[in-house]
This record gives C-alpha cells, structure tokens and sequence, in this order.
C-alpha cells in the first residue's frame, strides 16, 4: 500500500479521468512513441470464490520511473486500490484477491501516469462465480484437423479475453449415431466429420485440457435424435425412427450436400431402445474424452410425423423425459437448442443448465428481447438465455468484412435484455454451419467487443441477476424521442430493477438503417453520437445517487451524474450516448 495522500490523488485523479473522457469512444492505444498501455489478460475465464486473479499487462515500450494505478470496483464502488511501480519490463504482471462472495462481477481499472498527467487507461471485468450456468458466456470451436499446439494456445487465449466460460465442440464426431470412431478398442486418431473434414483426436484432447486450465467448460455437441446412412449395421433399427406418414414409407431425414458424408436420419426421442442406444454411446464420448457436458441439437419443427406404430409424435413432448433420462445416465452439463424457440417451455422444465435459443424466426431487435424474456418466465426465472443468433447472414455467403454496427447493435441489444449471445470461436458466428470463415472481424470490432464483453462481466449483477422489469416515464426536453419499443428515428428505452438500484437502458436507432438485428447484408449505419441529453425520470422515492456507464465510452467505466429531484421526478444530462448507455438510479435502502 501506499501513503494515504497518494491514495487520495490517484481516486481524485481517476475520477476526473472518468469524468473528462466520459464523453469520448473507446480509443485504441496508440504508442506514437510515448509509454502506452498494450493489451491486459488475466489467467482464468472465471475464477471460484477464493481464487486469486493474475493478471499481465503489456506496455508498448520499456519504461522507469512512471506509476501504474489499479483500481478495483464492483459497479460504481471502489472496493479497492494499488499502485505498480513501473521497472523498466514491458510485461507486469500482479495477483489480485477478490472479495470471498460467490457470482460477483468486476471491473478493474489501470491507468498509466506520468506525473499529474493521466495518460493512458485499459478496462477489464472480473467473474467470480463458482457455476458457469449463472453468467454463461458460450464460445464454439469448430475445426479439429491437426493444428499446432501454439494454435490452439492463441485460440484458447483470444476466447479467455472476452471470458468465454463454455465451449461447444461443433461438428467434432465421425458419425452422429457412433460420436467416436475406433479401432481395436482404442479411439481412432483422425476421422471425418460430417462434412468430410478431417479431426484429430489430439487436437480434441488438447483444446479440452487447455479450455480446462481457463476453467472453461467443454461441451460435446450431438443431436438427440440423428444417425447417419447405414446405420442398421452400426447397430440401430429403422423402428426407432420418425417418419413422413404413418405408414413408416419414408422416414424423416435431414438432407445434406452431396459431398458431405451422409444425409442425417431421424429418431424417436422417446423410444426407449434408441435412448438406451444413444445414451451408451454418449456415455462412451465421456468415458473416453474429458468433455464437462452434451450440447443436445435438434432441427425445430419437423412437421407431422409418426413413430412404427402409426401414431403421431410431438417432438416437443418428447424432450422432458429425454433430458431428464440423459441427466440421470451421464450425470454431465446439458444445454439444448430450442430452434425458433420450439420446444422452450419444455426444455425450461428439464435438467439443463441454461437456455439457448437459435433464432430464425425473430428477425427484430424486439424480438430478441421479448425471446430473454420468455425464457426467464418458462423457467421461473432460474435458467439464463445463451442465444445463437447469425450476423451478416447474407454477407458471409462470400468473402468480406463483418459489419460493426450491426454486430455491436445486436450484441447492446442481447446484452442490455439479460441476454448472451453465442458469437465468439476461431472467428465470429454469421451461419449456422460454424465453420464458415468468409467475413474478417476487423480490428475495430474486435477491440469494441473486447470492451461489450468487459462491461457484460463486469456489470452482470446489474445485467442478468434477477432482475425485474418495470414500466418508468422517461422523457427527454431535447428534440429526441424516446420509445418503449425500437423506432427508427428513435432511443429506445426499457428499464429493470435490481435491489435498491433501478437500472435504464437507452439504445440508440436515430439513424438506423433497419430494426432487423441480423443485418443481411452489412448495411446497418454506424450511430451518430449524441451529447449532452437531458433525461427526466419519474420516481417515487428520493434518489441517493445517479451513474451512467457504457462499452462505447472509457471501457466502461462509470461515470457519476449530477441530478436534481423535484417532487416526484428527477433530471440529469446524459453526457453522450452512441450505441447503448446503462444509467443507475441508487435509492438509500
């Protein structure tokens, strides 16, 4: 520790820091040949109450004699502070223990000085939480061909920044009815996935361990119901299948290119035998590779379709009992995908440890919210919302660039709605075949999403902990409207309640393009800022503070707002706002 003297400047110079740059983006750290603040990791995705942090943080160039200040803070409270004495390395690194409190997020603060100057900051969030269902956070990996282990590393490093906690292995399996191929009793080490593409069973093994060692959750991916061709000799009977007409003359597939491997045949969910069979194999998967889970896929509504006794089957019926057989025979992590949110309510009952939703038939920025906020009603508001939701859909079909404002919107939108969005694995998400690599994530996006996923840690106890919604006036006396649903045109505005603390949310469409969030063709417009807005607030009760804070401004940080209550409602002036701002309303408890 330090005087208490040096103490008081640094919290008064970092305030003013906060307040000063409040107004500006997120700037990237360019040396221009002074001392600069590279690039800050720590060592884990998450961390159990207990755990000491690491982290490493790079400067540009080697330097003496300046200080590097750290600040500690769980939303807008500084629960601590250090300074670091730069000694002439470029790479510092330092261990931090968090508070002993299960699910808490962090933001921790380092900024550079030179003197009384400030001349550098970075922003990154701490997750303290002992179960990763509570903030899930979901990643993908989806090659497996024989990759060098330093590969890996720098894929497994890139994911640990934006504190992916799970990881699901896409398409990793030689045939969806037998996941492992092997021979003379031993895991084979390569075979072909579905697409033909080759998987190494050390490139497998390697990504699990190093997910591991970032205390990430590894999740093997399998439908519930699919085999390939042949499969009778592998073991499975056409009984077991769903088919097109009660007469069982065609049973249901789903086709694939004719290249690939096999077109996928379907299965009765509920027979016991196909469950039995299934559940032998996935139980083999786990006996053989140290996956933590199964990511059960399905394909949506199938239509009408019949089992071997002519009767009709609801899918959707089906889950419940498959699920809680799957748990009782493999007792591992289970996530499935609702598609289009079929079979939601279902799969909200069963023993999975969040929700995850594909979304295709919500094409608006409302809806994605409205699918948040069903899924918290289905499950009682146990269960938390993954949702895989495709960027640039259009755009990826050929080689090109993802377009930030689009993604940023739909991710301000995801997040802002208590939400996560499955985006982030070797590349970003825009198909629903993983693999696709056509669009390049520029180097703008990745660092503004570096800073969506800090500030998603680092306030989630405001963001996704039981939250409630709740129906304020907010109003603006500038010439800008504010909505309760997305308009073009408009600020959107929806509020919740978290504890003494009222949490409102401001989304910026004023110049937006479209209110479709999976921006086809990478046509979304880069919002306009906006400064200096004043904000009137309808309110019962007296407020004891007001705070803003967003991703697109300082990192994160909060920002302390002056306010005036009158009567029942109070007023303050929001300083700026570009894609989403998130204002606090503290009431003395």
């Amino acid at each position: 520790m330090w005087k208490k003297e040096i103490f008081l400047s640094f919290y008064v110079l970092g305030s003013l820091l906060i307040f000063s740059i409040g107004c500006t983006p997120n700037e990237p750290n360019e040396s221009d040949g002074k001392v600069s603040l590279l690039e800050i990791t720590k060592d884990k995705a998450a961390y159990s109450p207990g755990e000491a942090v690491t982290f490493r943080l790079t400067l540009n160039k080697e330097v003496i004699g300046q200080n590097i200040f750290v600040r500690y803070k769980h939303l807008n409270d500084v629960i601590q502070e250090e300074k670091i004495e730069l000694t002439g390395d470029q790479e510092i690194t330092w261990e931090w223990q968090p508070p002993n409190k299960d699910f808490q997020g962090y933001m921790v603060e380092i900024v550079l000085t030179d003197g009384e100057e400030i001349t550098n900051q970075l922003n990154m969030g701490v997750d303290v939480s002992s179960d990763w269902s509570k903030f899930p956070r979901y990643g993908y990996l989806a090659n497996f061909q024989t990759i060098n282990e330093q590969e890996q590393q720098r894929i497994i490093e890139k994911l640990n920044r934006f504190h992916i906690n799970g990881i699901q292995f896409y398409d990793w399996q030689d045939r969806h009815d037998h996941p492992l191929k092997m021979e003379n009793g031993e895991v084979a080490s390569t075979w072909q996935d579905i697409a033909n593409r080759e998987v190494s069973k050390q490139t497998i093994e390697n990504y699990i361990e190093m997910a591991h060692e970032k205390n990430m959750k590894a999740m093997n991916y399998n439908l519930l119901f699919g085999a390939n061709e042949n499969y009778e000799v592998k073991g499975v009977s056409r009984e077991w299948g769903i088919f097109k007409d009660p007469n069982q003359n065609e049973q249901d597939k789903h086709p694939l290119p004719e290249e690939w491997k096999s077109n996928i045949y379907l299965f009765d969910p509920s027979n016991l035998k196909w469950q039995r069979f299934l559940f032998e194999k996935e139980q083999e998967v786990f006996n053989q590779l140290n996956f933590d889970g199964w990511h059960v896929d399905q394909l949506g509504h199938r239509g009408d379709v019949w089992n071997k006794d002519g009767e009709k089957v609801d899918l959707w019926e089906t889950y419940p009992t498959f699920l809680k057989k799957a748990k009782d025979k493999l007792d591992v992590d289970l996530v499935m995908n609702a598609v289009s949110q079929y079979g939601q309510a279902e799969i909200a009952q069963s023993p999975v440890n969040f929700l995850y939703t594909e979304t295709w038939e919500h094409p608006y920025y409302q809806d994605l919210k409205q699918i948040v906020d069903e899924n918290k009603r289905l499950s009682d508001g146990r269960l938390q919302t993954v949702l895989a939701a495709y960027m640039n859909y259009d755009l990826a079909d050929s080689p090109g660039e993802f377009n930030t404002p689009g993604v940023l919107f739909t991710d301000a939108v995801i997040f802002a709605s208590g939400g996560a969005h499955i985006e982030l694995g070797e590349n970003l998400l825009a198909k629903e075949y993983f693999p696709n690599k056509n669009l390049n994530i520029s180097k703008e996006l990745n660092e503004q999403l570096i800073s969506y996923y800090d500030f998603s840690v680092a306030y989630q106890n405001l963001l996704r902990d039981e939250s409630v919604e709740i129906d304020k006036e907010v109003l603006s006396k500038e010439n800008l409207s504010i909505t309760k649903h997305p308009e073009i045109g408009s600020i959107w505005n929806f509020n919740k309640k978290v504890d003494n603390k009222e949490i409102l949310h401001f989304i910026n469409f004023t110049n937006a393009t479209s209110l479709e969030w999976r921006d086809q063709m990478g046509e979304q417009t880069e919002p306009r800022w906006l400064e200096d807005i004043s904000i009137t607030v309808d309110t019962d009760k007296r407020v004891d503070k007001i705070w803003v804070a967003s991703p697109d401004i300082d990192h994160g940080s909060a920002i302390p707002l002056d306010f005036e209550q009158l009567d029942n409602r109070v007023t303050f002036r929001l300083p700026s706002l570009k894609y989403w701002d998130m204002v606090v309303l503290e009431y003395k408890s």
